[in-house]
């Protein structure tokens, strides 16, 4: 290994080593307080002395889970359509729009749908409109055009090193894609979802601007939540030391072993298997 590649690879692991002990040893008093006000309870009323971060963390599970259920068939569906109407002007118009989106900055998409989103589940479930559906209709369309990116970057050599034969057998690219490239993309499909929840659970903003940010559990999807990122994002703006703000610390630790449980869990997805990046399998036969 070359000597400047060496030392940026040791530069990044130890700035990871700081981060995580900085992390630990800020959070460190909130794990040895003792009582019910601990961060792991369900109750955040700073004012009696309750920290409780757990709400919040199921928030974040919450509003993630459901945006990637929304979101994970929609970017299939419009990954299967771009590539199997490879010539057609709307497929490809259609693509555009979704490479575009992944420029647009998250709080455009907050703002927009304050005025957009927000007035029609207010009309439909009552409340401020501001609420956990709202939130996760949003995040389902930020997180979209990466999803189906991944997907089409995954599914679209195999599609196309199927096509010349399978075409000679009269099958459409739909069949083929159907068939043939799904059950072999397994992988991609699952590297797809893990991406998308991914930016959901980090992203602060949509949940901020949107999700009402009541530190409780969500009873509906009417209901206000608040989550992990919005919370520290709140917290952060009114606290500088105590017991509030070294809770901080713990949401901020929990957040780290979720991003590092994803990262991991997409590695394990790279070598082998069914799904190399060339459109074949592990031992290098087509699908």
């Amino acid at each position: 290994m070359a000597l400047p590649a060496l030392l940026a690879a040791g530069v990044s692991l130890c700035a990871i080593v700081l981060l995580v002990a900085m992390i630990l040893i800020f959070a460190a008093p909130a794990f040895v307080r003792q009582g019910g006000g601990g961060p792991f309870s369900w109750t955040w009323q700073p004012y009696q002395g309750r920290f409780g971060i757990l709400s919040m963390l199921a928030g974040s599970v919450i509003l993630s889970a459901s945006a990637l259920a929304l979101a994970w068939p929609l970017s299939l569906g419009l990954c299967a359509w771009t590539l199997t109407s490879p010539r057609s002007l709307l497929a490809n118009a259609l693509q555009s729009c979704v490479r575009l989106m992944t420029a647009v900055p998250t709080v455009v998409y907050g703002f927009a749908a304050i005025f957009l989103i927000t007035p029609l589940v207010r009309s439909g479930l009552g409340g401020s409109g501001f609420c956990w559906l709202a939130a996760a209709l949003v995040l389902a369309l930020l997180i979209v055009p990466t999803m189906t990116l991944i997907l089409e970057a995954g599914l679209r050599p195999r599609l196309e090193k199927l096509c010349p034969w399978g075409m000679a057998l009269g099958m459409s690219h739909m069949e083929l894609l159907y068939f043939f490239v799904f059950p072999q993309s397994r992988k991609t499909l699952l590297a797809a979802g893990l991406l998308g929840i991914g930016r959901a659970f980090g992203d602060t903003l949509i949940p901020l601007m949107l999700a009402g940010n009541a530190p409780r559990l969500p009873e509906g999807p009417g209901d206000s939540l608040r989550t992990l990122t919005a919370h520290m994002a709140l917290v952060t703006a009114n606290e500088v030391g105590g017991a509030a703000y070294d809770s901080l610390f713990v949401a901020g630790a929990l957040l780290l072993c979720i991003t590092a449980a994803v990262s991991l869990g997409l590695r394990r997805l790279r070598p082998g298997g069914q799904d190399g990046p060339d459109g074949q399998n592990g031992q290098g036969r087509a699908p």
